[in-house]
């Protein structure tokens, strides 16, 4: 671990611990993970460094035998939670994250968080957190955040990001997105609160934390969406999807997008209706947009990627049996522009200090995970009916196409 980084996460424990004082003996007070930018389930911030999301047997399955190889290639797996839908004395709505029994680690995995100390230090105190945020009226609050302008150009939304300052970093405001998952799940919830109120949540590593201004983009992967135990009905929806997108012609397509142009303030949003829209050309334009800042193509993130892409294609051609229908392929940078100093003359002679982006950044930090695995299958599960041999043939198809189209862009040879 880098010098920078290791001081990056002694903050966040030092923060974490100065809060602790002030709340003991209860759960973790959840907040909105405000980057989710695709799928449908409802991604909770349970902590600095790890994020929370209602558990699917199958996905808790799929992380719990995931072999080494493949480890990786997806966000770290950091147990189980059980989750209340609450209301305090002044009737706001909160979701709070308790351990599972009187022994909080006997239900989480900590074995594997050596290297996040933050997020260990968390899981055995569990009766001394707090919450950074009360979610008054939850999806009110919300509501409330997304209360800048909105609109819409081209086939995404874009959000002028508040400044406190011109040289202050952007503050992330929520993504539409996300905030209908929110609503949504919260409504849910609130309508079952009388006859449950109880739901498991498993913990997993938030894979943006690092970042000022996280750009994020959510591949659905594969040819194939519809799971083994997929009703008719559904598995006619989905393979519909597939034919009318580019999943069926390139095996991948857009699930959503968030990606912050410097030129303009602005953060841009593409959601899944938009992205099942987009022609192959629409695909191309839509992933040049992904690594453009406004200013200029980011090409110091394309070799970082094919690289990560290629090495999770000969780990995907090594695994036999597994096919991760409706998974998808997060590609996660950071937007905030890395300022350099230069000093021109006016007119008078005098010298004046001017900012200016750096066009170019050493060793950029590019993060690509698979994630999502509700329909996942594969031999070892033991009670599937239907037992597949070899490659995930679609998956590997659309991570090769996606190879293609990136290099296309590193060579300025997209149409």
């Amino acid at each position: 671990m880098s010098p920078a980084v290791e001081a990056q996460t002694q903050e966040a424990m030092d923060a974490e611990q100065k809060q602790e004082q002030c709340f003991l003996g209860k759960g973790v007070m959840l907040e909105p993970f405000v980057h989710q930018v695709g799928g449908h389930s409802c991604v909770l911030r349970f902590g600095e460094q790890t994020i929370c999301k209602p558990l699917i047997p199958r996905e808790h399955q799929f992380y719990r035998s995931l072999p080494a190889a493949m480890r990786k290639f997806t966000p770290q797996y950091r147990g189980v939670v059980s989750v209340s839908f609450e209301e305090d004395d002044e009737r706001n709505l909160c979701l709070v994250a308790y351990p599972l029994s009187s022994d909080p680690a006997a239900d989480l995995d900590i074995s594997d968080l050596s290297g996040d100390r933050e997020s260990k230090g968390k899981i055995l105190q569990w009766g001394k957190m707090t919450p950074s945020l009360l979610v008054r009226q939850y999806a009110q609050k919300l509501q409330e955040d997304l209360d800048v302008e909105r609109v819409q150009q081209a086939e995404g939304l874009h959000h002028r990001l508040e400044r406190s300052h011109s040289n202050a970093t952007p503050q992330v405001k929520h993504n539409p997105w996300s905030l209908e998952c929110h609503q949504q799940h919260l409504q849910r919830m609130k309508d079952n609160a009388k006859h449950r109120n109880q739901y498991k949540f498993i913990l997993l590593e938030n894979l943006t934390w690092r970042h000022a201004v996280p750009c994020v983009l959510d591949l659905k992967m594969g040819t194939r969406q519809h799971g083994d135990d997929a009703t008719e009905e559904k598995k006619a929806l989905q393979i519909r999807k597939c034919q009318q997108s580019t999943s069926a012609l390139i095996g991948v397509r857009f699930c959503g997008m968030q990606v912050y142009h410097s030129d303009t303030d602005q953060l841009i949003y593409m959601n899944k209706y938009q992205g099942r829209k987009l022609t192959l050309a629409g695909f191309k334009e839509a992933l040049y947009q992904f690594f453009h800042s406004g200013r200029r193509l980011r090409q110091e993130l394309l070799s970082p990627v094919l690289s990560r892409l290629r090495e999770m294609k000969d780990a995907l051609e090594a695994c036999e049996s597994y096919r991760f229908y409706s998974s998808s392929l997060l590609i996660i940078y950071d937007g905030a522009p890395h300022r350099k100093h230069t000093r021109r003359h006016t007119e008078e002679g005098l010298s004046e200090d001017e900012e200016d982006e750096d066009e170019e950044c050493s060793s950029p930090a590019v993060d690509v995970r698979m994630i999502d695995f509700a329909h996942t299958t594969c031999r070892h599960y033991g009670e599937d009916s239907v037992v597949h041999e070899g490659q995930d043939r679609g998956y590997i198809f659309g991570l090769q196409n996606l190879i293609s189209i990136i290099s296309e862009l590193e060579s300025h040879r997209i149409d």
